[in-house]
Formats: C-alpha cells, structure tokens, sequence
C-alpha cells in the first residue's frame, strides 16, 4: 500500500524526492528527465498554445505530502512562487490524519452558459417562449458536440431569467451543460454561439453576449475534515482557530486574505496541471459574496471532544482533458502523480488541498505566527538577489533569520563579509 505520509520528505535530495515520486506514481524515466529539465515545454509547442511567443517562464513545482482523501493516499504537485506554501500543506494535510484525513464530494460538472437578449418590448413574454422552445434549444445546443453528448455530456437544461439594468430590462437564457471530464468552456460557448439565432428569433430582440459563466454554481466541490485536538496543539488553540475563523467571518478585510490561503494551495494545484486558475479564483471570489458580503469559503467549528471540524464549498470548473491540460508535457506527468481518474476527483482533490492549506495558515496565526516558517525561506530569496550561491545562501539566510533582519542591505553586507574571508584565504594560500 503507498502512503502520502512521508517524514523528511523536505529534508531530501531533489534526486530522492523525485526517486520516491517515481515510486508512487509508476513514473517512467522520461518522465523523470521532464520533470528535472527547464526546457520540458519547447518554444515550439509553446508557440501553438499562445500568441505572440517569444520564451517559457519557468516556475518551482514541488510535492506536498500527507494527503488522505476519501481513504487514498495523494501525492500533491504544486507549482507556486510563494514560500513556505507546500510545506503549510503538507503540515495542515498531516493534522488532518489524526481522525482518518480529508473527507470530499462534488456535484455533477455542470457549467453555466448565458445568452443575453436585449431591446425587447415584453421581456416576460419572451422568456415564456424561450421556456416553451427549451427541447428546440437543447437540440440545437447539443448538435454543436456529438462526442460530449456521447459519453452522457452535454445542454441537459435551461433557464430563463429577466434582470433589470441601467439599460433597461434584459432577458437571460442559460444552457445548462454538462461538460464530463473537460473544463468545458470551448464547448458552452459554442453551444451558446449555435443557440443565439434561434433565441433572437423567438424574442424578436438583439442577442449580444453568448458566453460562460466563471461562477459556476452548479459545480461545487466540497471537503470536511475532523482535526484531533491534540493534532493542532490542545483544545486552547482549536478555540483560537475558531476566534480567527470568526474574525474573517465578521469582516471582508480579513476574510480576503484568509480565502486567499486558501487559494494558495487550489491554484497550485490548477497551475501545476494547466487547469484555468483565473476561472476558479474568480468563481471563488463571486461565491463568497454571494449573499451579498464577502465571506470565507471555509468554516471552522468544534465538535462535543473538543476537535476541530473544519469545511469548505466552492465552485470548481476544472478538467483533465482539453486545452493545455493534456498538451502540456508537465501537466500530464501532473496529473498522473496524482492518479484522478476524472475532473470531478481533481476537483475534489483541489478543494482539499484548499482546506488543509487554511488549517495550516490559521494554526501558524495563532500560534507562532505566519512569519516565522516563511520569513526562514524568504531570507533564502533575499540571499539569492543579494547575489549569494551555493551553501552562501543558506548561510546568509540563517544569519538574517537568527538576527531577526532580512533586508536586502544585511545580505549584501554578510556576503561581503564572506566574500572578504575568502580573499584572504586565498591570500595566505599565494603568499
């Protein structure tokens, strides 16, 4: 049986990160060397992704460890610039072990297509007739991709709504589609390209915008876990995890940065295997305002044992075919470290790294404070543009950390400090 619980796993080589890695996911050699070159995404392939390329832009992707999802073991990839990320959700993934992990489940991957209808004299008149039209429209939707509807995907419903504006009333249809393993975004556009003329038809209006929407509220994914109290560091810190829940709860400044955490670990996942991060960071953001206040996508409660219960709920438009998703050499080798078999298993996967990256935020608040894990990898970064190589950089680093000063100015003045050393080392060795 492979197990996620790996101790040390930071403390290795790269080499014998990746032999593990390897290990876990039956990887194969190639894609070993992939993972381990720069250049794994060629100009050439990158020139038919985008437009107008002239490079790659290599990002750090590391591994998080720990993760018991629904009773399997996962290996995480996330690729993330920030510091001190995959480590929080490793260490949040480990807590949640305590009473048995993650536990996640999703709703059928439905994504929402909207065709916006403007100028018309009786607009509830018109959504009536739109609403009798429904098998037409659905017809006509699901012509546009034989093989979704094939494998049981495709325009499954529609409804109708009239919304005031400063334009005066307008009526909005939205196709219902269901978009199986894809993200799903090329398809609903096309379903709602195809619809438009029919739809100005019945209404006798001007159709304008036929387009997805990123709030995609009939594609939830959500994740619980039950945390031992002893896990976090006693029933006193499980009570200020809640007051810090609370907090965010109470006020949209706090709850912005506490979402945030969250997103930290879903969009690495999400850029780590191509998936549109911009769509999910959006439809995250609509949904916790949903209600009309921005609020945190997760809730932390106590349970009569004093453990911490903690749950999310999000949308979440993801997939594992399509786009660059399956184009990008990385993202496959991505999506086969984690081993999901569908979009809605990533999906459930994403949301539960979204909540044991919370865990881990809120436990470090409240208790040794954010900086102290991130600052010691951040004096690394300072090192770094402080010009420092080598073992210099985690000497450098520890010497700002130990001072308590990470500026750019004391890293340039402990590497020259270095740097004087060795010269007159090499000085006594000439002489």
């Amino acid at each position: 049986m492979k197990s996620s619980a790996i101790s040390g796993f930071y403390k290795l080589s790269i080499d014998e990160r990746l032999r593990l890695v390897k290990e876990f996911a039956d990887l194969t050699d190639e894609e070993v060397s992939a993972l381990k070159a720069s250049g794994a995404l060629s100009l050439d392939l990158a020139d038919r992704m985008i437009e107008n390329v002239i490079g790659v832009f290599p990002m750090p992707m590391g591994i998080a460890v720990n993760f018991l999802i629904n009773g399997r073991d996962y290996l995480i990839p996330m690729v993330i610039e920030e510091t001190s990320v995959v480590a929080a959700a490793s260490h949040g993934a480990k807590m949640t072990r305590s009473k048995g992990g993650i536990f996640a489940s999703s709703t059928e991957p439905v994504m929402i297509g909207q065709i916006q209808a403007v100028k018309i004299k009786d607009p509830y008149r018109a959504r009536m007739s739109i609403l009798e039209a429904k098998e037409d429209i659905l017809k006509k939707a699901n012509e546009q991709d034989p093989m979704l509807v094939s494998v049981g995907g495709g325009a499954k419903d529609l409804r109708v709504k009239v919304i005031d504006t400063i334009k005066g009333p307008m009526v909005i249809t939205e196709l219902l589609v269901d978009c199986r393993d894809a993200m799903g975004a090329n398809a609903v556009n096309t379903m709602c390209e195809a619809v438009a003329p029919l739809i100005a038809h019945i209404t006798g209006g001007k159709v304008l915008l036929r387009i997805v929407s990123n709030l995609a509220t009939e594609r939830l994914a959500r994740a619980w876990t039950i945390v031992d109290k002893n896990a976090v560091g006693g029933e006193e810190v499980v009570d200020s995890i809640i007051d810090a829940y609370a907090f965010a709860a109470a006020d949209p400044y706090r709850a912005a940065t506490h979402n945030k955490g969250i997103l930290n670990g879903i969009i690495s996942v999400a850029l780590a295997t191509c998936n549109d991060h911009r769509a999910i960071e959006a439809g995250a953001h609509a949904y916790a305002a949903r209600f009309g206040c921005y609020m945190p996508l997760s809730v932390w409660e106590k349970n009569e044992d004093g453990d911490l219960v903690g749950s999310i709920e999000m949308p979440m438009a993801v997939g594992i075919i399509g786009g660059a998703t399956k184009v990008h050499p990385i993202a496959k080798i991505a999506l086969k470290i984690l081993g999901v078999k569908s979009a809605r298993e990533l999906a459930e996967v994403m949301v539960s790294v979204g909540l044991a990256q919370n865990l881990a935020a809120l436990r470090a608040l409240v208790s040794e404070g954010i900086q102290r894990g991130h600052m010691e990898l951040h004096a690394r970064n300072i090192a770094i543009m402080a010009g420092a190589t080598g073992e210099l950089i985690d000497i450098i680093a520890d010497r700002m950390v130990k001072e308590r000063k990470i500026r750019m100015d004391r890293a340039r003045e402990i590497l020259e400090e270095y740097r004087g050393r060795a010269d007159e080392g090499l000085k006594k060795l000439l002489a």
